[in-house]
């Protein structure tokens, strides 16, 4: 806690004022605009020091303070330092409470898991509706040893306080590892006292020294003014006086250390068990110290430490601080593990009510195996699950592993710990040590923890879907039934072993999968989901919509980022991610700090798929390309092809075909040694989506087919919903009518168009598109444009337009045409889709705006429709190409092709081009 005494505070920032200016220009602003402030610098150089002078200004301005220190030697148990900033007050405490989101956090409801992002919200919102009556100043001293949770939550705090009138000021020590991402944050760096000013200092603070003492420390601290303090107290009077010779030298880390523990261990043993408590209670709470002391000493026996500024109480939070976190280290070192394990078994017992503290606690104090420690830290761990803190779930299954008494459990727990830190933290390449070890614990052990992990590795770095498939399903037709769906390995294998039929796409693995849910006497809603809207989305009914519908709108203040990637995962389909697009960019965050990134990887490309069909590209390229650098760094090819996919669309569509079929390339080589059906699904949509933006509807439509026939909506292909529209199209224009028409016929039979307004849109654009008559066909794509919030989805928006303003510029409705047609190019211009536009716009010529062609001195002017195909033919492309693009016969292609050679003086395709340009030339050149 920050010390807030004022005793010797100013000689505290002798040689601060450029750093003091920093500070109080920064609270000058809070009010107006909020924010935050790191300082970040060596240890001992005075960022508690300015912290204090912080604390002193804003309170002198009338702000508000709440204040939080990181603890290096607490346990891991989550929100400790949230909890502590919100209860520095009881003020703060009681409105913290009310808010449900908080709730959670501070203990007070123990069912209650927002989660993360939830609580970051929360926290920012009480700070803006506090800065209402005064500003709101966070201040976070040590955030390095900020517990992992808080970590992330307080990280996502400083993201988002500019504007709300509230402001974070945190001191953060350089080249110490811990939680807390304080990149992109302004930063302020502490650096080393002057020469004078260390000088000063001491002068200050020890008057007695002598000169030739007061130099030598000077050079020895090297402008550390923790090591200027400290020092002279190790030194003897006769050596302060230099009547007695000094050290030669004294390594300053170490000599730090030893001057707190000669302060601390002249203490009354009483005490400095009272400080041993302090210290690895961690967050200061003085009840739970009392309760863990009782019987031996109170709180009484704290005054000598007290009087020797080793501790500070703050009677308004009753909390006990370190004057500084170095005498926190002391501390500890200075205690024999027996000592530390005595106190750790007296913390669990305070923590009685609250078994997540009472578990780590017991397991710090644990040395032998013991089963039921173990048993109480993995529930700790799976309540970390729960409220998606993955990194503490792993380290919590880790020791519940070491503490089990049996090679079986400790192959269990090991094994889990692999799967949870490959769902959660990202932490796939640590899966085969940890296997390995479970294998070496228990040899012969049937493990279906293992079968899981193993499957997940496998899926996940090398794609191996058949030996995956194996494991797992031999692995659940091991366990006993019924099949208990209340154990959570048995979900996450029956979870695994759905992804990976999913990726197959093929209906034999199926089998196995549908038999073990049916030995199931229930199963989770996210499974059925998943294999209802997502697996096959073709053969879902209505009723199933209606359930995810239910498990969308149940998603707000849910924290469990693997629950909401897979909601998110039934919903994709279904046009339904618009729902969750706020989940999905929170989830998608958390990787930023290198928590949860599995989640975070797969909500980024969620959110990008749905970005694609919503027209967000720019800022889909940088989600993906994100994504995709996690799936690099992190080992996840298998999950990088989602992203690579969406990618490829946004290439096809914007006419960068080499970077489009270069990426295709990639997912098909990859899903035919691996039979992935579904990344091969990906490949053939990418270049469908090339083809038909370059005319070449042949390759189009043979691509289309990749993903399902025409005609029918093949099993367990759920991609096939995204792909109607182009399938249609490369089968109207190729000449396959009749094809195309079964196709929509199938949507329709299979109830798409009730599953959301998009496919709604699709397909009554798709029976337009292979209706027989040209008036059908208008009514229809009319009616596609008028499906309520069809704009939503801009470039399906825009083809619609585009295929209209076609049929009716060729039904001779020219002015109603433009007017389609003008949208659907300002549409494609807007999203970069340009051979897009530059088809709309060839239809736009068509209709006469602009008429690029003039009159040739040799004969009358090109009409619209013979200087479209004039054009198209100087490309090279051929009669019956020509037709599938502007919706002609070949033969009424040739007609007009030897109509208008004698108008343009030429007698042969070769001459097209030069006689195009001659055209196009201005008058008088």
């Amino acid at each position: 806690m920050i010390d807030r005494s004022g005793d010797g505070s100013d000689d505290l920032l002798v040689g601060r004022e450029a750093d003091t200016d920093r500070l109080d220009a920064f609270l000058a602003e809070l009010p107006r605009q909020g924010g935050s402030l790191t300082l970040v610098g060596e240890p001992g150089v005075g960022k508690t020091a300015l912290l204090a002078a912080a604390v002193r200004r804003a309170e002198s301005a009338g702000m508000r303070v709440l204040h939080a220190v990181g603890v290096q030697y607490r346990v891991q148990a989550g929100y400790g330092a949230v909890r502590q900033l919100l209860t520095s007050t009881p003020e703060i405490s009681a409105r913290a409470v009310d808010v449900p989101a908080l709730a959670g956090a501070l203990g007070v409801e123990q069912d209650t898991a927002p989660g993360q992002d939830g609580i970051a919200e929360a926290v920012v919102a009480l700070a803006a509706d506090l800065s209402r009556a005064a500003p709101v100043l966070l201040v976070l001293d040590d955030a390095q040893w900020l517990d992992r949770a808080s970590a992330v939550v307080l990280g996502q705090v400083a993201r988002r306080l500019p504007g709300t009138g509230a402001g974070l000021v945190c001191a953060v020590r350089l080249g110490e590892e811990g939680f807390f991402d304080h990149s992109g944050l302004p930063l302020h760096e502490l650096g080393p006292l002057t020469e004078a000013a260390s000088d000063e200092l001491l002068r200050r603070r020890f008057p007695a020294l002598a000169s030739r003492v007061r130099r030598r420390l000077t050079a020895e601290a090297e402008g550390n003014p923790l090591a200027l303090l400290e020092l002279p107290a190790a030194l003897t009077e006769s050596q302060r006086r230099a009547s007695q010779a000094l050290p030669q030298r004294i390594p300053l880390p170490q000599r730090l250390q030893s001057t707190f523990a000669s302060r601390i261990t002249p203490l009354p043993p009483a005490t400095r068990h009272l400080l041993l408590v302090a210290a690895l209670e961690g967050s200061g709470n003085l009840m739970i110290v009392r309760r863990a002391v009782a019987g031996r000493c109170s709180l009484k026996h704290l005054a000598p430490a007290e009087r020797m500024q080793l501790v500070r109480v703050d009677d308004a939070s009753g909390r006990l601080a370190f004057r500084h976190s170095l005498i926190r280290s002391a501390v500890v070192d200075l205690s024999t593990s027996d000592q530390r394990r005595s106190v750790h078994r007296a913390l669990a017992q305070a923590w009685i009510a609250v078994p997540e503290q009472r578990a780590w606690h017991l397991a710090q104090a644990a040395v032998d195996p013991d089963e039921q420690v173990a048993a109480l830290l993995e529930e700790a761990a799976d309540t970390s699950v729960r409220r998606g803190d993955g990194p503490n779930a792993v380290a919590a299954l880790v020791r519940s592993a070491e503490l089990s008494p049996e090679g079986a459990g400790y192959a269990r727990r090991l094994a889990k710990a692999a799967y949870v830190g490959a769902n959660l933290t990202g932490d796939v390449r640590d899966v085969p040590r940890l296997l390995e070890d479970a294998r070496h614990a228990a040899p012969d052990a049937d493990s279906l923890a293992v079968a899981v992990a193993a499957a997940l590795y496998l899926l996940n770095s090398y794609g191996d879907i058949d030996t995956a498939h194996r494991l797992l399903s031999g692995a659940i037709a091991l366990q006993p039934e019924p099949y208990d769906l209340a154990d959570a390995t048995f979900q996450e294998a029956l979870s695994t072993l759905l992804m990976v039929c999913v990726h197959s796409g093929r209906r034999e693995l199926w089998s196995d999968y549908d038999a073990a849910v049916a030995r199931c006497g229930s199963v989770p809603d996210t499974l059925r989901l998943l294999r209802a809207t997502f697996a096959d989305p073709a053969r879902a009914r209505p009723a199933d919509w209606d359930r995810l519908d239910t498990a969308i709108r149940a998603l707000p203040g849910t924290s469990d980022p693997v629950r909401i990637v897979r909601i998110a995962t039934a919903a994709a389909y279904g046009d339904r991610l618009g729902a969750m697009e706020e989940p999905l960019r929170l989830t998608a965050r958390g990787g930023l700090t290198g928590e949860n990134i599995f989640p975070a990887i797969q909500a980024s490309f969620l959110w990008s798929s749905h970005a694609w069909f919503t027209g967000q590209w720019p800022e889909l390229r940088q989600v993906t390309e994100r994504g995709l650098r996690w799936c690099e760094e992190l080992d996840y090819p298998l999950r990088s092809w989602t992203g690579t996919f969406v990618l490829g669309c946004v290439h096809a569509a914007c006419g960068d075909h080499p970077a489009a079929h270069r990426l295709a390339d990639q997912m098909e080589q990859w899903a035919r040694s691996r039979r992935g059906h579904a990344v091969a699904c990906y490949a053939a949509h990418v270049r469908t989506l090339a083809a038909l933006s370059q005319g070449a509807f042949d390759e189009a439509y043979r691509h289309a087919r990749t993903i399902t026939p025409t005609g029918t909506f093949a099993p367990f292909a759920g991609h096939a919903l995204w792909a109607i529209l182009d399938q249609v199209e490369a089968a109207v224009r190729t000449g396959r009518r009749e094809q195309a028409a079964d196709h929509v016929t199938a949507a329709r039979d299979a109830g798409l168009a009730a599953v959301s307004p998009r496919l709604a849109a699709v397909l009554l654009a798709s029976a337009a598109l292979a209706a027989k008559s040209d008036e059908e066909a208008v009514r229809g794509l009319g009616a596609a444009l008028a499906v309520d919030g069809a704009e939503r989805w801009p470039f399906d928006h825009a083809r619609i337009q585009l295929y209209l303003g076609e049929r009716l510029r060729r039904g001779k409705a020219p002015a109603r045409a433009r007017r389609h047609l003008a949208g659907a190019a300002e549409t494609f211009g807007r999203l970069g889709a340009h051979p897009w536009t530059q088809r709309a716009n060839t239809e736009l010529r068509a209709c006469g705006i602009p008429v690029l062609a003039r009159t040739a001195p040799r004969g009358p002017a090109l009409t619209p429709q013979q200087s479209q195909i004039a054009r198209l033919a100087a490309t090279g492309l051929t009669n019956k190409q020509i037709g599938q693009r502007l919706l002609l016969s070949p033969r009424t292609v040739s007609t007009h092709l030897h109509q208008l050679f004698p108008k343009l003086g030429v007698t042969s395709r070769a001459a097209l081009r030069d006689a195009l340009e001659q055209l196009d030339q201005p008058e008088g050149r």
